[in-house]
């Protein structure tokens, strides 16, 4: 049974006048905050203010670069080469870096969002260019990425850490990827069964799938998504389900 687990929330989302708002309070329940880093969502101000936020609540800052997609929010797949992949990761994990490095912190991990992490989840080639970018950046940072899949070995294969990432408020099918947000069951609104999901396998390493059978994944980190009115509500419930259980959220 694990005893301490990381808690991972997307979050600097707004961009201009756009405002996609979260309590600050969402911090004190979390580990690790995933910050947007300007193609799919966030700009250079709410960059420099999530940075600011992390770095009070002494959670862990990773970069989450996505897709440029505004309009889709970065959950529409397109057709890129390993290449472009490459240069847009390495792109977005730099602009973050500026900030953090003027407040005088350090970048803990990766994860990519959205369509670009489901692209890496099964595409070796698109792995590939996602793990070799983060590796040429700074090999000491940890790939987050859905637990499983193909960018886990392509970043493990490299040298990197690599942090097994589920999710709290997702289904999953039974290979182990995400029921897509195109489907009725993607989502799971009962914060009182997403915990008792991810208390199951944290309990038991595994997941109950849609089609009713459970498949094996290792829990490193829990995602919970910042866009959404109720994510501070959920994330104090969560605190206090894995607390009951003896799990601390932390690194």
């Amino acid at each position: 049974m694990i005893s301490v687990v990381d808690v991972n929330c997307d979050l600097g989302e707004s961009f201009g006048v756009y405002r996609l708002e979260v309590d600050d309070q969402v911090y004190r329940y979390i580990s690790s905050v995933n910050i947007a880093c300007g193609y799919h969502a966030g700009d250079h101000n709410v960059m420099q203010t999530s940075v600011e936020r992390a770095q009070a609540y002494q959670v862990n800052i990773g970069a989450h670069p996505g897709l440029p997609d505004r309009m889709g929010f970065g959950r529409r797949y397109m057709d890129m080469e390993a290449r472009e992949v490459y240069n847009l990761v390495v792109y977005q994990i730099g602009a973050l870096q500026a900030f953090i490095h003027l407040h005088g912190g350090r970048l803990h991990h990766v994860k990519p969002h959205g369509a670009l992490y489901h692209m890496g989840a099964h595409n070796s080639t698109i792995a590939e260019a996602i793990a070799k970018a983060v590796y040429d950046l700074d090999t000491s940072l940890v790939l987050y990425a859905l637990a499983g899949s193909v960018l886990v070995e392509r970043g493990r294969k490299l040298g990197l850490t690599v942090a097994e990432e589920v999710f709290a408020d997702r289904t999953y099918q039974s290979d182990g990827s995400l029921t897509p947000r195109s489907q009725k069951n993607a989502l799971i609104t009962s914060s009182t069964e997403a915990i008792e999901q991810i208390i199951t396998c944290l309990r038991t390493g595994t997941m109950r799938t849609v089609t009713g059978t459970s498949i094996h994944l290792q829990a490193d980190t829990i995602c919970v998504h910042g866009d959404s009115p109720q994510a501070l509500g959920f994330l104090q419930e969560l605190y206090n389900g894995l607390r009951a259980e003896g799990i601390r959220i932390g690194m």
